[in-house]
């Protein structure tokens, strides 16, 4: 971090046009296009070109305009961390220290294009540096959070064949743990001042990196990048995006649902292990030339989160639902928010009243959306456009959104169904490629000539959407999802119980949160039940990621009697909901 502290800082001039960028020789077109060229390839009124490369069809592009005098140097990234570190980097500070980046990546840790790269960083800077040097290097970038624990390191690498793991302290020593079972991990790079035994110091190869580096010349449908996305039985999938799917399929969602311009600052507050990160703190806000902002902020804290808004110039914010109900708690018209026009929310349903709230208390609208992993954005409440208290807005170019049967039939106004997406002859270049090494998974997404999220909505006659429940039972909690299969096997581990069903139940403040019912041993089940939900829940917390502990455990004599895990959760989930 040290090397990075002492970048450049830069006033704020901001930019007045779009960003251009030129196709590859092979198209035989020199034209430059423009942000105006993108948006009609993501509306799907031109052509996906053969070829693309985020970093260099874009972001070289706002630096080659700065670099030229056409337009000054401004901000792309600005990162605080509350505690008097500040970095701002323009774009061709950006091009720069990513091409030693890229340069890191490929000599010293020798990866090669295709190459898979688990990286598991917090909120620094270095981890928009190794993703925009894995784009130039036509490496396969896979997120994570730092709350990951050995388990979920060790599926990851094992199911991925990862090469490199990039992390952090946080990390390392879970990785350490489990190196010795992942054959295909050649290099372990750690993001540290410091050094750790058998890993690469990055900021010290940073240092010491040239700056000349020569992007390669991706395919459009190259894969960019897999996330892991829990099920409702399993282990996560690795759902694969290409370099068209992310770098050009969230366009339309920069400019309509973030409603972002060049002169604003988009603090998004998104986990960097989720898609949410990708599409609010890189590609949608970097295609439309605004400035990310960050703040490391490891645990949420609301008056650090309100000092921040009052004391930087952030224009435009995007957090899950569960930050706006703490936020709404405090008197915020004690606050006055320095810039702030423009508020969005996803992740998971809003409650109508939080947003009320919201509004009376700010004279700002929440603008919620509503997407996947898999495909992006779905619908989204649209600025200048009415909204209506917990609907989740519209459907959104390119996709034509509709409520099925379970036939694929498509169903009237008023009647609850899957939420699908209708597909034409070709299936749209912004959607997922595959879940990696499943295509049982990747086939079992379409129905007839539509792709099925596996959530269930309804349609008014004005053609908004309106949020029921998955069709599925992951569980959103803050945004998170998480996979009830994944805790009742960390349960199951743990002697004291016999049988456990888990499932979401409604909570004030994160909308949702995991409850277990557990049918306990008979050597157990005179302990105490304070002290025995204490030492399960620490259980799971080590056993898997801490934020899938279950907030709530119930100790039963018996589950219900139904032939499949999931019908039994569908039994006690809507017991659980009947009650609030």
């Amino acid at each position: 971090m040290k090397v990075l502290l002492h970048c450049q800082r830069l006033r704020f001039i901001w930019l007045a046009k779009p960003a251009g960028r030129h196709f590859h020789r092979d198209s035989q077109l020199w034209a430059p296009l423009t942000l105006d060229d993108f948006e009609a390839i993501n509306r799907c009124e031109k052509p996906l070109p053969k070829n693309f490369n985020f970093a260099a069809d874009v972001l070289d592009q706002w630096s080659l305009k700065e670099k030229s005098g056409e337009r000054p140097a401004n901000p792309a990234l600005w990162w605080v961390n509350g505690k008097g570190d500040e970095v701002k980097w323009s774009f061709q500070e950006l091009g720069s220290l990513s091409r030693k980046a890229a340069n890191v990546l490929t000599k010293p840790c020798g990866l090669q294009r295709g190459d898979r790269v688990a990286v598991i960083l917090p909120r620094i800077p270095e981890w928009w540096l190794i993703n925009v040097a894995c784009m130039r290097t036509g490496l396969v970038f896979m997120p994570g959070t730092i709350q990951l624990t050995r388990k979920d390191i060790l599926y990851r690498l094992q199911a991925s064949k990862a090469k490199c793991i990039v992390a952090s302290e946080e990390v390392a020593p879970a990785v350490d743990s489990i190196v010795s079972e992942c054959p295909s991990l050649k290099t372990k790079l750690l993001v540290s001042p410091h050094h750790w035994d058998g890993w690469l110091n990055f900021q010290e190869l940073l240092q010491s990196a040239s700056e000349e580096h020569n992007c390669v010349e991706t395919g459009s449908q190259e894969p960019m990048a897999i996330y892991f996305t829990s099920g409702t039985t399993g282990s996560p999938k690795m759902a694969q995006h290409s370099q068209g799917s992310l770098g050009i399929g969230y366009t339309l969602c920069g400019r309509y649902w973030l409603d972002l311009t060049s002169s604003d600052i988009m603090w998004n507050m998104s986990d960097t292990g989720w898609i949410k990160a990708a599409i609010g703190s890189v590609f949608s806000t970097w295609l439309r030339g605004a400035c990310v902002f960050v703040h490391r902020m490891a645990q949420f804290d609301t008056d650090i989160f309100l000092d921040t808004l009052t004391t930087y110039p952030i224009t435009t914010l995007c957090s899950a639902p569960t930050v706006y109900r703490m936020l709404v708690q405090k008197d915020l018209k004690r606050y006055q928010f320095k810039r702030l026009r423009h508020c969005l929310t996803g992740g998971e349903p809003l409650n109508p009243e939080v947003l009320e709230q919201w509004k009376m208390q700010t004279g700002l609208e929440l603008y919620e959306g509503y997407g996947q992993t898999e495909v992006g954005i779905i619908c989204a409440n649209r600025k200048g456009e009415a909204i209506k208290p917990g609907s989740m807005g519209k459907g959104v170019v390119p996709y034509d959104v509709q409520i099925i049967d379970e036939n694929g039939n498509i169903l009237p106004s008023g009647k609850e169904g899957e939420i699908a997406l209708r597909l034409k002859s070709d299936r749209p270049f912004c959607f997922f490629s595959e879940y990696v090494d499943n295509p049982e998974k990747t086939n079992a997404t379409i129905r007839r000539n539509f792709y099925v999220t596996g959530d269930r909505g309804v349609m008014d006659d004005d053609g908004y959407f309106w949020f029921v429940g998955r069709a599925d039972d992951v569980i959103i909690s803050s945004g998170y999802r998480i996979g009830p299969f994944e805790v009742e096997s960390a349960l199951i581990e743990h002697p004291a119980v016999v049988e456990s069903a888990v499932v979401s139940s409604p909570d004030p403040i994160r909308g949702e949160v995991v409850k277990a019912f557990i049918v306990l041993a008979a050597p157990y089940k005179c302990s105490n039940r304070e002290k025995l939900t204490a030492e399960l829940q620490d259980h799971v917390k080590n056993s898997t990621a801490p934020y899938k502990y279950p907030r709530k455990v119930e100790f039963v004599q018996e589950l219900p009697k139904t032939i499949t895990g999931k019908i039994k959760r569908n039994v006690l989930r809507d017991q659980e909901w009947g009650r609030a």
